[in-house]
Order: C-alpha cells, then sequence, then structure tokens
C-alpha cells in the first residue's frame, strides 16, 4: 500500500512538471526538452549548439529543409543573447499573468511597436513577445517553452514569416507559409477561445526582388490554406496600405532598410487593427 502511494505521488510530479504537446510536429527531432520552463541542462546545451545544427534531420545527416518552419527550434545570436532575451520575456510574461487585451508575436516588426502602440491603444494592456529575427520556427519553440504560459489575451495578433524569406530558395514557399499555419494551430490550442489576427508579412524593398516576390507568394500560399475558416482566426493583408499603385513600397511607411516600419508606418498599421481592437477607425 505504500509502494502504491509512492508510486501515485510520483505520476502526480511527472505530470504536474510536464506539458503535453497537443500539436503533432510532422518531425520528431532529438530534442531532449520539447516543451516547458524553465529549461533542464540537458535542454540548455543543446539549444545553446548553432541553430543550424538543430535543424531537422540534421541528427541523422538528412537534409530536410521543408521541416525548418514547422517543426519547434530556439534561436541563436551567437552565445546565450537569444536565450537570455526569451527568458526575460518569460519573466514579463510571468509578472503580467492573467487577463491582457491583446498579445504581440512575432519578430522585429512586433517588438518594435513600442511607443507607437501606446500611442494608438493607450488604454489597452498589451504583452509584446516580439524577438527580432525571429523565424516559424523559433515562436514554435518559445510558445511551448513557457513564452506565454499563465496570460489569458481577449485577442492575439501574430506577424511572422519575414526573416523565413531567407530560407525560401531551400525550403520552399509552401513550407514557410506551412509554419505560419504551425504557429496559428499552436495559438489557437493554447488559447481557445482568444480572437487571432493573423497578418500577412508586410511587402519588403521592391518588386523584381526575390525576397519582395517570396513574400508575395507566401501570402498567396496562406489564402489557399484558409487559415481564415479555423475558429475565430482573421486574416489581415495590408499590402495595399504599403505599396503604390505599381507594387512599389510607399516609402515614408518604412525606414531606410525597406523591412521596417516608421512611425507613419504603425500608424497604418493601428488604424486596420482599431475595429478588430473594438476601437473606432
Amino acid at each position: 500500500m505504500r509502494n502504491l502511494s509512492i508510486h501515485a505521488i510520483l505520476i502526480s510530479i511527472v505530470l504536474a512538471t510536464q506539458t503535453v504537446l497537443a500539436i503533432d510536429y510532422p518531425y520528431p527531432t532529438a530534442e531532449p526538452q520539447k516543451t516547458g520552463w524553465p529549461l533542464n541542462d540537458a535542454e540548455r546545451a543543446y539549444v545553446l549548439r548553432p541553430e543550424h545544427d538543430r535543424r531537422p534531420g540534421r541528427e541523422a545527416n538528412k537534409h530536410l529543409p521543408a521541416m525548418w518552419p514547422v517543426v519547434p527550434s530556439a534561436g541563436n545570436w551567437g552565445g546565450t543573447s537569444w536565450l537570455d532575451t526569451h527568458a526575460k520575456l518569460v519573466e514579463h510574461v510571468k509578472v503580467n499573468a492573467g487577463a491582457c487585451d491583446a498579445l504581440l508575436v512575432g519578430d522585429s516588426i512586433t517588438i518594435q511597436w513600442g511607443e507607437s502602440w501606446n500611442r494608438h491603444f493607450p488604454d489597452l494592456k498589451a504583452i509584446n513577445i516580439g524577438i527580432g529575427g525571429d523565424k516559424t520556427q523559433n515562436v514554435l519553440w518559445r510558445l511551448d517553452h513557457g513564452g506565454v504560459d499563465g496570460l489569458q489575451p481577449k485577442l492575439i495578433l501574430l506577424m511572422i514569416g519575414n526573416n523565413n524569406m531567407f530560407f525560401t530558395p531551400e525550403t520552399g514557399i509552401a513550407a514557410a507559409a506551412e509554419g505560419i499555419e504551425m504557429c496559428v494551430k499552436n495559438l489557437r490550442d493554447k488559447f481557445p477561445d482568444s480572437k487571432i489576427v493573423v497578418t500577412k508579412i508586410l511587402p519588403a524593398h521592391a518588386p523584381g526582388n526575390r525576397f519582395y516576390e517570396d513574400i508575395k507568394k507566401t501570402n498567396d500560399a496562406i489564402d489557399a490554406l484558409q487559415l481564415g475558416a479555423i475558429p475565430n482566426v482573421q486574416i489581415l493583408d495590408m499590402t495595399s496600405d504599403f505599396t503604390t499603385s505599381d507594387g512599389a513600397l510607399k516609402k515614408e511607411l518604412f525606414t531606410p532598410d525597406n523591412i521596417h516600419l516608421s512611425p507613419a508606418g504603425y500608424a497604418v498599421y493601428a488604424e486596420r487593427l482599431k475595429p478588430m481592437l473594438g476601437k473606432q477607425p
């Protein structure tokens, strides 16, 4: 009887300290701790390896680029800096656990909302977990490793995929779009009652540029996936807001790198978001 009691206690401990994935990723990696925070020693050592050394298939000397955008992978800027940034965001989320008006998920375009968000939505509580340079696979990893634990957002704003364009010559367009789809599914699983707004990848550079053209193709592939058919998911396409009639960027809405947004660009973004956030445009 005593042994049975100890066994039950051990099972309870295991269940309390593990997160069960409801998302079926298409490739099982060799990652030692696939969910949860804080990281154990084995997981920390694993994610501090260069990202290219942890890609799906790498452990078996297979080249599987179509799996890269759809399978979770921690980012890496060299050393511990990316992981330290994620850890700070996890602490920020813990401090702000509970209800919030908006959860902002994405890369540098998301994190750079900054004061523009406060200017346009001063009365809304927003939790911003953008990390510069992130791809869909990095967002998936963060969502599964404490990145949103304890939050109860009314609306989730997801903009991701720009940095996946650096790799589309290898991964292909379909995989990049499917990475965005996987992020939506992950968020829908974690927050079944939250509204999710998926902002299509904003145009960058100029027509004819490979990056620009791959963004267009990826956005078309997002349409084909019919993400808007997922309950309480809405697609926001702002391509026409940020380009002229001939497809060129509206320069005043971008910074000189022709990727990131100027304050005027965030003002346009905010106007499109206001109806979704229950605000007058």
